[in-house]
């Protein structure tokens, strides 16, 4: 009976565990997805993400492209190209936000 109580506790942790991951996980989507909008300037306005409903035609078509999460939040802190550097106007956990969405999201995920 103890070993199964001991399974139970541990099937528990790890499941709240899962949960607490899922929903930081979708607060940071849906933290990175408001600032793919409303940046400044917003992220919508050079580049197509389908899942942002972005359209821009300056920047590369993230939907192709798919940047991961490191490459994104590069490209945010030091620019590229005609991109600036956000570093100055944003937060590292909101450069971090929005790495994530737009990884995620280029990916349909």
């Amino acid at each position: 009976m103890k070993n199964v109580l001991t399974f139970c506790t541990l099937a528990f942790s790890a499941l709240a565990a899962t949960t607490a991951h899922a929903a930081d996980d979708a607060a940071q989507m849906a933290r990175g997805k408001k600032l793919f909008t409303t940046a400044t300037p917003a992220c919508a306005v050079c580049h197509t993400l389908k899942d942002a409903g972005a359209e821009g035609t300056i920047g590369p078509v993230l939907d192709e492209l798919q940047p991961d999460a490191p490459r994104v939040a590069r490209a945010l802190r030091d620019g590229i190209g005609s991109m600036p550097s956000f570093k100055a106007t944003m937060s590292d956990a909101d450069i971090e936000a929005l790495a994530l969405y737009v990884s995620k999201a280029s990916r349909g995920k």
